[in-house]
């Protein structure tokens, strides 16, 4: 949930907190998922989508009047190019997503140790061609992620603007958006549409992974720019 446009920020200190927090949530709910319910006998993309979608929605509800709750580079990218948020939090946002994010992995990585299983953080990262579920290549992955970003973070931008009619119900619409966006992109890219997600799994995912992480940060940061710097001329509304 991007800031709303009549919110007052809490301090920095208590944001950054709150975005860690819903960042672990998100990937420790998709992650999680991905890792135990991904194949078709367990009931594939569904319970990554779903989980995803509460994920964020309960994450919003629970931290978003703190800090917006973007839990996402990319909305916060947006959320700044719309005026909704500073550009000077930017990268202490990024970081506390990105710090969220890992610890959320590790703490799948040491459940793994733990218990003696061997788990399959690559086959849970985003990834193109023979990393791609259904081996789309570089060029498709980059386009779906952009766009899919671009639409989640438009999907944001409305329902948490000000006067918006759906306002108390913003994260209820986010956490669907996503499970929509993740029931597309999963076969495609292992959906990202998160560049902290993507860090989170590709720390643990191995070489390839690390290889092909570039295209997972690049894609829905762009994604999400283009969705804060179009909103306003397409849906009007006045700078927060």
């Amino acid at each position: 949930m991007a800031d709303t446009e009549t919110a007052v920020p809490a301090s920095l200190t208590r944001r950054l907190i709150a975005e860690a927090f819903g960042t672990y949530l998100l990937v420790f709910g998709v992650i999680g998922a991905a890792l135990f319910f991904s194949t078709p006998d367990n009931g594939g993309a569904l319970p990554v989508a779903l989980a995803v979608g509460l994920a964020v929605l309960t994450g919003a509800y629970a931290v978003g009047s703190i800090s917006g709750g973007h839990f996402n580079p990319a909305v916060t990218i947006g959320a700044a190019a719309a005026g909704r948020s500073r550009w000077a939090d930017l990268l202490p946002y990024w970081i506390a997503q990105i710090v969220g994010g890992v610890l959320a992995t590790l703490t799948f990585g040491l459940v793994g140790v733990m218990s003696g299983k061997d788990l399959d953080f690559g086959a849970v990262s985003n990834g193109f061609g023979e990393h791609s579920p259904l081996g789309f290549g570089m060029g498709s992955v980059i386009v779906a992620e952009i766009v899919a970003t671009m639409l989640f973070v438009l999907i944001i931008l409305a329902v948490t603007a000000a006067g918006s009619t759906t306002a108390g119900f913003a994260p209820l619409a986010i956490g669907l958006a996503l499970t929509l966006v993740h029931l597309v992109m999963i076969p495609i890219s292992n959906s990202s549409v998160n560049p902290a997600r993507s860090i989170a799994t590709a720390v643990l995912g191995g070489p390839d992974a690390l290889a092909q992480l570039w295209v997972f940060l690049v894609a829905p940061l762009v994604g999400g720019l283009i969705a804060g710097v179009i909103y306003r001329p397409l849906f009007g509304g006045p700078k927060g």
